[in-house]
């Protein structure tokens, strides 16, 4: 686990230092155990007998894991065995669960590894031996960058989910032949001339998605604002996303798995697997992640995707210890849960109590991502990975199990929303007024909001923070590319498609990857394993959700292990009570809220109504409306300009 960053530059000029400090400055927090830098510069004759001259910089930050002593990055290969593997180098931000296998049959094709038992090694010697097919040998969470001096190319690569970030931004400064990249957005925005974000390409387009889902859609940033329009339904019929994604934007590239999504879920899905095999998949999901050279440990809340991991786990590493944290407020807390469990599995258990101030927290974690983000989970999820880091460097936990295994109360409601919709678009909405968000009058009202959304979203309304009519009060006019998604078929596998290539990557593992990362922990998540992956992903949502069960298949597996009222227990979620937070005068993050949305223009270049924006804080104050996770998103929002502004005001006062 590291921070990873580097600019290919085409145009014979030299990379200027500055942008390589401003990148390794910016990834500093995800690296402290080691640093270092990589710089390579060659000169060739192309077809038509111009000589050109490439230029390469790799930086490198890192969080050491597996073998301490000979796995430093930038790690580099000066030759291959023969003549014609000429020197290659790398920047690796991730662990190869397989990279022992893939070791021993490198071995014996005849590579020569230097290193004792790096994972990064294999990188090298896998390029040699398969070029740009080594990601298909790879078993693993990734993002690197791979340069062959012989050809003078760079090989960019992320995993299949979209576990590890991976930036990147053309064209700096105008200069066509310039390719940055990173595990930081922000570095690349204020990479160039300028030295600071510029504002968004197409400002309304990314707040419109960013209002509605409440993170950065398909890859687009804040810093780049326009949508990937490759037949998700999201383009907006201009044409121009190419340009405005790619002229000097940033943007994340996509999970390896986006691309593949209809081919890995057939329309036609079959069982596959049985029950049994699915058991062992996920047993050789678990083991694949235990590899590790520090202190390694298991989340356990005590839901079923976590009990299941650590069951797994516990059979392989007996004196496995297992963390839960003790959330402050009853109606969070699955500690005693867990304990039970824990006490079932027989692992070494630890409760530990939740320090730190939310609003100091949330300060950092804005000023550590770089970009707005919308999900107030991250806030638990910090707060656990930095209580866990105390006792181990590495984590388990049960991530992906919901969008594989249908793990979700919406994928139960997907068909019946899609049926009734008609009916249900009549549920008033003032039901929402005063209404807890755990109540049952609450969610009623919450399918009213959906169904009316309908029509035009499709079943990805589901999804959606804002409300359509919400965002029309805040944008001062109707969303003009909102995101939706195809209204054919099945819409329980529509909506389960779409968590997969957007909500999974985009929401879920960017929090995993921020949060574990600013506390130094490394989390795995076996439910991503790619063979377990491949099968839920064929399997038909009867064998998921066997009698409309969601997670059925995962709680008959879970049975083999844990007593029945521990398996069907209703599901409490991760979650913090963020509209109680924001509404408690006495609450640090009610005064941050008023700090930062009750003030003139408190986005900066994006732009909203003012009196919209009061209604919803008023709203939200006098208890008759719950817009905490919305008020959450629009306070991640004005935290990320007040960085931004912050910056370039120290960078004038120093000019």
């Amino acid at each position: 686990m590291c921070g990873i960053g580097g600019i290919l530059r085409r145009d014979g000029q030299a990379i200027p230092d500055a942008w390589i400090e401003r990148i390794d400055a910016r990834i500093a927090w995800r690296g402290p155990d080691g640093r270092g830098r990589f710089r390579d510069r060659c000169t060739n004759i192309d077809e038509e007998g111009r000589e050109r001259t490439v230029e390469i910089a790799l930086v490198h930050r890192r969080l050491s894991i597996l073998d301490h002593e000979t796995g430093d990055q930038p790690m580099i290969s000066e030759r291959g065995r023969d003549g014609t593997e000429g020197l290659l180098a790398v920047v690796f931000n991730g662990c190869i669960y397989n990279h022992r296998s893939l070791r021993r049959e490198l071995e014996s094709g005849g590579h020569v590894f230097s290193s004792r038992h790096s994972d990064t090694e294999v990188l090298l010697h896998g390029y040699r031996e398969w070029g740009a097919a080594l990601t298909d040998h790879l078993e693993g969470m990734y993002a690197f960058a791979l340069w062959d001096r012989h050809r003078q190319s760079l090989m960019l690569a992320r995993d299949w989910f979209g576990e590890k970030p991976l930036y990147l931004r053309w064209a700096i400064d105008g200069a066509k032949g310039t390719l940055a990249f990173c595990s930081d957005a922000r570095s690349l925005a204020e990479t160039g001339s300028r030295h600071r974000p510029f504002p968004p390409r197409r400002t309304r387009l990314w707040t419109e998605r960013y209002l509605q889902l409440g993170y950065n859609f398909r890859g687009a940033t804040i810093y780049d604002g326009a949508g990937d329009g490759a037949g998700d339904g999201s383009g907006d019929g201009s044409g121009d996303e190419a340009e405005h994604g790619m002229g000097g934007g940033v943007r994340n590239l996509p999970p390896t798995m986006a691309e593949r999504i209809d081919e890995l879920m057939p329309r036609a899905p079959r069982e596959t697997h049985t029950e049994r095999e699915f058991a062992e998949l996920i047993d050789q999901a678990v083991a694949r992640r235990l590899d590790a050279d520090v202190p390694l440990g298991c989340f356990l809340s005590g839901g079923i995707d976590s009990s299941l991991i650590a069951a797994s786990a516990v059979a392989h590493h007996p004196d496995l210890r297992t963390y839960c944290v003790r959330m402050p407020d009853a109606r969070y807390d699955e500690s005693h849960l867990a304990a039970e469990v824990a006490e079932h599995l027989g692992t070494r258990h630890a409760t530990l109590d939740v320090t730190g101030d939310p609003a100091a927290d949330l300060r950092h974690l804005v000023e550590t991502l770089g970009q707005p983000f919308g999900d107030s989970s991250i806030l638990a999820a910090y707060q656990v990975s930095r209580a866990a880091r105390e006792h181990v460097k590495v984590a388990l936990s049960g991530d992906g199990g919901d969008e594989l295994f249908l793990g979700y109360q919406r994928h139960m409601a997907a068909r019946p929303l899609n049926r009734h919709r008609r009916l249900l678009q009549w549920i008033p909405r003032r039901w929402l007024r005063g209404s807890h968000p755990t109540s049952r009058k609450h969610r009623l009202a919450r399918l009213g909001a959906m169904a009316r959304d309908l029509r035009l979203l499709g079943i990805v309304s589901m999804e959606s923070l804002f409300t359509q009519h919400q965002i029309y009060d805040l944008l001062g006019g109707p969303a003009r590319s909102p995101v939706t998604v195809d209204r054919t078929g099945d819409p329980m596998q529509a909506l389960r498609r779409f968590d997969l290539v957007s909500y999974l990557p985009d929401d879920l593992l960017m929090k995993v990857d921020t949060a574990s990362m600013a506390a130094g922990l490394e989390v795995r998540c076996p439910f991503l394993d790619r063979d377990l992956a491949r099968a839920a992903l064929a399997a038909p949502t009867w064998q998921l959700a066997p009698n409309g069960r969601r997670k059925g298949l995962l709680r008959n597996i879970t049975r083999r292990f844990l007593p029945e009222h521990l398996v069907d227990r209703p599901k409490m979620g991760f979650a913090v009570p963020i509209g109680e937070w924001l509404r408690d005068e006495s609450h640090t993050l009610h005064t941050l809220m008023r700090q930062v949305l009750c003030t003139g223009e408190p986005f900066g270049p994006v732009k909203t109504d003012s009196t919209a924006l009061s209604r919803l804080v008023d709203e939200h104050l006098a208890g008759t409306m719950d817009h905490g996770q919305r008020l959450f998103a629009l306070l991640t929002l004005g935290l990320w300009w007040q960085t931004v502004r912050r910056g370039v005001e120290n960078e004038t006062a120093t000019a």
